[in-house]
């Protein structure tokens, strides 16, 4: 099954969300991008969750949402966004866990005066349960991510890429700021387990914003 038919096979209802969603990105983008480069990057995105997830409610969902971080990152890379906010972009391996996780403190600590993305290698089909239970625990709701690959517009545009486990699929590009944490997989292991992952997670998160500078 190709990927157009993909997007065919959805329900009338969930087209309408996916062409509202193609609207929504162009009103965003206006005077940025042409119509046709946000409905390329919008399809590209759902045929990027189309081929893992098999429930397909939320797939428009994620793809406007993977699909406006693309467009932001190829604007900053293209030299056409004003928003000067440090990108971090947290990779690991199936971005189920603990990248879920550091973005998520990174979100939390930093407000709006940082950005945070993440990504995988090779993206799950969602974020570990364990690791939402332990972040909710904490007060920081994770639920509503979902694991994604990387792309090169997105590593580009990032200032700082911290890598957690993925080796070396992890892309590189000069000019940038690398760390690489050595953390253990949340991966089959019980809450208790994870706890400390978490909280060694929550400094290093710390530490690296006060490097670049964002109060916390």
């Amino acid at each position: 099954m190709n990927d157009s038919t993909r997007r065919e096979d959805l329900s009338l209802e969930q087209q309408q969300v996916l062409r509202a969603a193609a609207s929504r990105l162009q009103r965003e983008f206006d005077g940025v991008f042409a119509a046709e480069t946000i409905e390329r990057f919008l399809h590209t995105s759902y045929d990027e969750f189309a081929g893992r997830f098999t429930v397909v409610t939320w797939l428009p969902l994620f793809a406007e949402r993977f699909a406006r971080e693309r467009l932001f990152a190829l604007a900053r890379v293209e030299g056409k966004s004003t928003d000067s906010r440090p990108i971090v972009l947290f990779l690991c391996v199936h971005n189920a866990g603990r990248s879920q996780m550091a973005m998520g403190f990174l979100k939390a600590l930093a407000g709006d005066r940082a950005i945070a993305w993440s990504g995988g290698s090779e993206p799950g089909s969602q974020v570990n349960p364990a690791a939402i239970e332990v972040m909710a625990e904490v007060g920081i709701d994770i639920s509503g991510e979902f694991p994604k690959p990387w792309t090169d517009e997105i590593v580009r545009a990032a200032n700082a890429v911290i890598t957690m486990g993925c080796g070396d699929a992890c892309p590189i590009f000069p000019g940038k700021k690398y760390e690489d944490w050595i953390l253990e997989d949340p991966r089959g292991l019980d809450l208790d387990a994870i706890r400390p992952i978490r909280d060694e997670i929550k400094q290093r998160v710390t530490n690296l914003l006060a490097e670049l500078g964002v109060f916390v």
